[in-house]
């Protein structure tokens, strides 16, 4: 067996806070970088409260991170290996090449 039932419920809890299309949009803005939400808004192009929701679904299955400075929150890919295993899906998925 690959995964152990534990491992089974983490791995999809993970991948169903991602698998919302302004999830992985988000991500996509995020990549290895750390972005504030006003600027995560500005370049999704939609409401902060509609992103600040789904910033806190993929923090809460641990999928970001999250830096305060004063009163602006930053959100980060809790770890970068995340960007791999959506890179080959999309490879997977969408085919190859950017």
């Amino acid at each position: 067996m690959l995964f152990n039932e534990e491992q089974i419920e983490q791995t999809s809890r993970a991948m169903k806070a991602m698998s919302h299309p302004l999830r992985l949009k988000i991500i996509s803005v995020l990549g290895e970088q750390e972005v504030s939400v006003q600027d995560i808004v500005e370049k999704v192009g939609t409401s902060q409260s509609n992103i600040s929701q789904h910033l806190a679904i993929m923090r809460d299955k641990g999928v970001l991170r999250t830096r305060k400075d004063a009163n602006r929150v930053f959100y980060r890919v809790g770890d970068l290996r995340t960007l791999e295993v959506l890179r080959m899906m999309r490879e997977v998925f969408c085919g190859f090449g950017e």
